[in-house]
């Protein structure tokens, strides 16, 4: 090729560059469906840590807080130590498994609803709808050239941006210390570094991601809705244009002549005595949705589900006279019927299907089991380490004495005394400072409220037996009803005593 002409005939990109999507204001069903999901989930994320609740003397009064230095995760009722890290993975379980039943009931609400980048996001809008105007206002200042008035709405969004982004990061370190205490320390300087260092991370996150990134985020950097497909299937719902209602489209409007004494004339197309669909092309889905895409041109990646072009749909609908939900929840199965004149399937039906039953029996059966679990579960535990070096000890009248050190967690507020006993082999046993003399069956050690204890104790044994015998230690509180945990171990022997 010419010099001349590579130049008249550049390579083609293969990348589009970015379209800034400024989201039309809207009113509707969904509108204040989101609106409400917003207020409770920003709610309980900035107000929990500050929640209290009564444990005691002896254990935090926060209602929920992650104690990393003291590896604990209380949730109101719930104290869940390292041990139990169990209920931890079954509450993830739950999540995953919550999160596909819903997406195959009814596709992406999650991503359109609850998702913190969907929340943040949309707080975001508002802020800059409130600042800088509605759509058209939006567009027509982004492509004014640099001037007072853009730079003071520019500097003031940015400002709300940076306040809502550090509240964010605020709010979370409150969930890993007592939250009054933290914010007094953080507002004197005397926080630990972590605490700034997380602020600083979180505000630069949110304030990045919801304000600056938006759609980007759902679009290209979110792995969910790449996993979602294997997820849905023709029966779940999703928000779908009605192609066969809405084609063909007309491109334009008219007043109709009003009748004598007939309300207020409707808009009618310009297309008269041809066939046409109810899409008038308007670009009102477009202008609303906060990923810039077309409903129109099917399902695709962008789409989260949110129902807002539902809602200006409707608004369109209603002032040109049609029916509404020309774009609406439904399912491709139930598409395929209205197009053929067959009526839909019933929610219920729709719902009580293989997959998502499989998904609840899932769900519920880990919850359950979870529940079952707390319910029963003791507030003692115990662990028993044998003691390595040296594996023996002869004593003077023959006897192999073997050492262990012994951990008892008590998990309640109150100091609670342990009586721990030996089964499994005939053997007197001691406490660390005791004497071999007045050694028993048992020995007794207390716990304070929510603590762990560790004490090594002494096993002493005939030589004669085998070189190395199994032995359960077991731990019985002096309450009643009494609680009980127990470990195993093993009673080491030298090999000549076989």
């Amino acid at each position: 090729m010419p010099a001349a002409d590579a130049f008249e005939n550049p390579t083609p990109r293969f990348f589009e560059a970015r379209r800034k999507v400024f989201p039309r204001r809207v009113s509707g069903t969904f509108r204040r469906l989101k609106w409400a999901i917003m207020a409770v989930t920003l709610l309980i994320y900035y107000v929990t840590p500050w929640l209290r609740w009564n444990r005691g003397a002896f254990a935090p009064s926060q209602a929920v807080l992650v104690d990393l230095a003291h590896r604990r995760f209380y949730m109101f009722a719930i104290e869940i130590w390292p041990n139990e890290f169990y209920y931890v993975v079954g509450l993830l379980v739950m999540a995953a498994v919550g999160l596909f039943l819903v997406t195959s009931a009814v596709g992406r609400a999650w991503c359109g609803y609850a998702c913190p980048q969907t929340v943040w996001t949309d707080l975001f809008v508002h802020v800059e709808r409130a600042i800088e105007g509605d759509r058209n206002a939006q567009i027509r200042l982004d492509r004014a050239p640099w001037g007072a008035e853009k730079i003071a709405k520019r500097v003031a969004k940015f400002l709300v941006w940076l306040l809502i982004a550090a509240a964010t990061g605020g709010a979370w370190i409150f969930y890993f210390a007592d939250a009054p205490a933290l914010a007094r320390e953080f507002m004197k300087g005397s926080a630990p570094f972590v605490a700034y260092s997380t602020v600083g991370i979180l505000t630069f996150t949110t304030f990045t991601l919801g304000g600056l990134m938006r759609e980007q985020v759902c679009i290209y950097m979110c792995p969910w809705p790449r996993i979602q497909s294997a997820m849905m299937d023709e029966k779940s719902l999703a928000v779908t244009y009605k192609h066969w209602r809405g084609e063909p489209r007309t491109h334009g409007l008219k007043r109709a002549q009003a009748e004598p004494g007939a309300p207020a004339p409707a808009l009618v197309r310009l297309a008269q005595g041809e066939k046409a669909g109810d899409c008038i092309d308007c670009g009102a889905c477009i202008a609303v949705c906060p990923t810039g895409i077309d409903i129109r041109e099917g399902p695709q990646i962008g789409c989260i589900t949110c129902g807002l072009c539902i809602d200006s749909c409707d608004e369109i609908m209603a002032k040109v006279g049609r029916e509404p939900h020309l774009i609406g929840y439904t399912t491709e199965a139930d598409m395929r019927r209205a197009a053929a004149g067959e009526a839909p399937v019933s929610p219920l039906k729709r719902l009580l299907r293989m997959r998502t039953i499989a998904y609840f029996l899932i769900w519920l059966g880990v919850g359950c089991g979870m529940l079952f679990a707390l319910g029963t579960r003791t507030h003692i535990g115990m662990s028993v380490l044998q003691t390595r070096n040296p594996l023996w000890v002869r004593l003077s009248d023959g006897a192999i004495r073997n050492t262990y050190t012994v951990k008892l967690s008590n998990m309640e507020g109150r100091a609670r005394t342990f009586v721990v006993t030996l089964s499994g082999i005939d053997a007197a046993l001691w406490k660390e400072g005791g004497a071999r003399d007045t050694a028993g069956k048992s020995v007794t050690i207390t716990v304070p409220a929510d603590r762990v204890a560790k004490a090594q104790l002494f096993v002493a044994a005939p030589a004669a037996g085998a070189t190395r015998s199994d032995v359960r230690f077991i731990a019985t509180t002096l309450d009643s009803p009494p609680e009980s945990a127990d470990d195993t171990s093993y009673f080491e022997r030298p090999e000549s005593n076989r």
